[in-house]
């Protein structure tokens, strides 16, 4: 059985169940939400059309000049998986006129995956921390210190972390506006493990007031997409924020989804450091982890519903 397994019959249930109660109590002809092509917005796809059909269901991929081919691929295909037409936004112009693609470190990622890793890793040497972590305590108003890490900062990670909000902005902006246009309700893909350690834009398309999957961890999005029978490439792909060349969610956050899981599991079961060490995650990693969800508080002040399941410890849905 899989770790933090659940019953995932009756969390498509419950998922599908609530998005037909949403378009009905609301009044709207359907849902729509925005198809990147990655895992969690794939399952969120898929438990719509089973919910309310592909009629109701409207997918739009918005894209720009650093968007990964691949993962463009991967929303083409499930679009076509799911018999759903998907609507696809060039955003290039846009970013351009907002400076996102100014910056001289912006323009260096673009040559080569390995910018990325020897950038970072010059950062944690230097700073004693991953960017990560710096962009929520300079998020949250903390002032970087020592001098030299907040100049590196700023040169460097803080132009990454602008670009990444104003893409995730301004593509919630567009997709509030088709749900306007349309008389549809605009529903997000978030997951508990991204929201728990701040992996998400503050106000952007993972922070909706609507986010069915905000109570399930990233390996238990996993077994829906295996129980749903989402095609291949798209479950087994890199999760990834699509800003960057080299940039994966799990390099980016600097732990594995299946470690974070684990450890908020553990927190939530009230483990020990040395039980949870015992699960086979260095202390380093417990305390990096238990770091992200401190300074990431302030993300998560917007309101939002109760997911309609519960994949943490005590829930009936684990098994």
């Amino acid at each position: 059985m899989p770790a933090l397994a659940i019953d995932t019959a009756h969390a498509i249930d419950a998922i599908t169940g609530y998005l037909q109660d949403i378009v009905r109590t609301s009044g709207t002809d359907g849902v729509v939400l925005g198809l990147s092509g990655g895992l969690d917005s794939s399952v969120m796809a898929a438990l719509a059309v089973r919910a309310l059909g592909p009629g109701a269901v409207k997918v739009a991929y918005l894209f720009d000049h650093d968007s990964d081919r691949d993962i463009a691929a991967n929303a083409r295909l499930m679009a076509d998986f799911l018999g759903l037409e998907l609507e696809v936004m060039d955003i290039s112009e846009e970013m351009r006129q907002r400076g996102v693609y100014t910056p001289l470190f912006i323009k260096l990622l673009r040559l080569s995956p390995v910018v990325a890793k020897i950038s970072t890793g010059s950062y944690r040497l230097i700073c004693g921390e991953s960017p990560f972590k710096s962009t929520l305590r300079d998020g949250g108003g903390e002032t970087l210190r020592p001098w030299y890490k907040r100049l590196m900062f700023n040169m460097t990670m803080h132009q990454v972390d602008m670009g990444f909000a104003e893409r995730h902005r301004f593509r919630r902006q567009a997709l509030e506006a088709i749900a306007k246009q349309r008389n549809l309700f605009l529903i997000g893909a978030a997951n508990l493990s991204e929201y728990e350690v701040g992996w998400f834009v503050k106000d952007g398309i993972d922070d909706l007031p609507v986010q069915p999957m905000t109570g399930l961890f990233k390996t238990q999005v996993r077994q829906l997409a295996q129980a749903l029978d989402l095609p291949e490439p798209v479950r087994a792909q890199l999760p990834s924020p699509d800003m960057a060349k080299g940039v994966s969610d799990e390099f980016g956050i600097g732990h594995d989804y299946s470690d974070i899981d684990l450890v908020i599991d553990g927190f939530d079961r009230g483990l020990s450091d040395p039980e949870i060490a015992a699960l086979g995650i260095a202390q380093r990693e417990i305390d990096d982890i238990r770091d992200l969800m401190r300074l990431s508080v302030w993300k998560r002040q917007s309101p939002h519903e109760e997911p309609p399941v519960s994949g943490r410890f005590g829930s009936s849905l684990r098994r």
